[in-house]
Parts: structure tokens; sequence; C-alpha cells
């Protein structure tokens, strides 16, 4: 788990096709890499990756198919900055909100306006993820816990404050730029729990005793 405050912004150096899928380099520029291990997860650009290899400039992770195909890691230029941030841990604060790194869909930069010191950014989404973002909730755009300021029909606005744009991949994002989304994983549970055909209960396991 993660919680989508970037502690550094790295750079994808390659990707080299292996086997049918891919292997990525990725340079861990200012992201704190003290006591990296093997097999850990690093989120990048708002997707998890497990670590295959390091060294003291950066680690490899391979990507499959399906996080190419449905992520914006499989058609990212060699040097585009990258939001890095790796796994909370338990003693953790949670400063931003709670993210899988599990990537829902990919969005596109549509608009970025002065708004006082600040900017206002609007993503389009795709329609079936706009279902999740409310008003005042949270959303993670490549890696970056957002709060939602608007959302309508086709797409939705934060506000970016001077030290988001300046310590982030954000910087280097332009208007019509792909992104990486995750909806607010509370959304999708609510949803769940209150779609036709779930039980309100369920049966205990067997041995279970029940008052």
């Amino acid at each position: 788990m993660f919680t989508g405050l970037v502690e550094g912004v790295g750079n994808l150096v390659s990707r080299e096709a292996r086997g049918g899928d891919a292997r990525l380099r990725i340079a861990a520029g200012t992201l704190p890499f003290e006591r990296v291990a093997l097999g850990e997860s690093i989120a990048v650009n708002g997707v998890c990756l497990t670590v295959v290899a390091f060294d003291e400039r950066g680690f490899e992770a391979d990507a499959s198919n399906e996080t190419l195909s449905l992520t914006t890691l499989g058609a990212l230029a060699p040097g585009r900055p990258l939001n890095l941030e790796r796994a909370m841990r338990p003693d953790d604060r949670l400063g931003g909100h709670l993210v899988s790194g599990h990537v829902d869909g990919v969005g596109r930069v549509e608009a970025v306006a002065p708004d006082a010191r600040a900017q206002r950014w609007r993503f389009a989404a795709p329609p079936p993820l706009l279902r999740y973002v409310a008003q005042k909730g949270s959303i993670c755009v490549d890696g970056v816990s957002l709060t939602v300021n608007a959302v309508d029909a086709t797409g939705f606005e934060v506000a970016l404050v001077p030290h988001t744009v300046a310590h982030t991949a954000f910087a280097a994002t332009a208007v019509g730029d792909p992104v990486n989304l995750e909806v607010d994983l509370v959304a999708r549970y609510v949803e769940r729990l209150l779609s036709k055909g779930m039980p309100a209960t369920a049966a205990p396991p067997a041995g279970t005793h029940t008052p």
C-alpha cells in the first residue's frame, strides 16, 4: 500500500523487451534509496512495481503486458520524469489516502490554468471511472494523492499547490499528456457492497460459534 505522497522524482532509463513483456530500468533520482531490498514494492507514476534488481543509482522492475497496455508505462519515452514512492510502513503517517498502486485507467491532461499561487488542472477521464469520483473526494493521478475540486460527465479538476508542482513530475507534464488514474478504494468497496445480488450477511465459516 502507498499514500500518494511522492517521495522523489526519478526517470525512465530504458524499457527492454523480455520474453513478450518488458523490464524497466528506473533512475532513483531524489527518492530516498537507502536500505532498498529485492522484492519490495515501489509505486512508479502510481503503478506498483516489484524491485528485481538495484544498484546505487536506481532499480529494475518487470512490467507485464497487462501493466504496459493499461497504464502509461508502455509508451513513456526514456528520460521521462517519474513520480516514485516506496511502500508505506505500518507506523507511517497517512498524509494522503490509501493507494493500492493498481491503476484503474488512463486519463489525459485537458487544461492547466493559474489559480492564485496554485494551478487548476483539468483531466479527462474514462466515463466508467467517473462514477467513483466525487467532489472533495480523493483520487490518485500519476501516483499523487489529490483532492477533487469539481467533477462532471467527462472529467474532473484539482488544484496543485506550488510545492506539489515543484516536487513531482507534474513540473514536466503538459496539456495532452496521458496520466495514470486510481480511484478511491473506498468507493469501489461501497459499490460492491451495495450492488444487487450481494447478500446482506454471509454465513459464518464452518465451526464458527455465533452467539
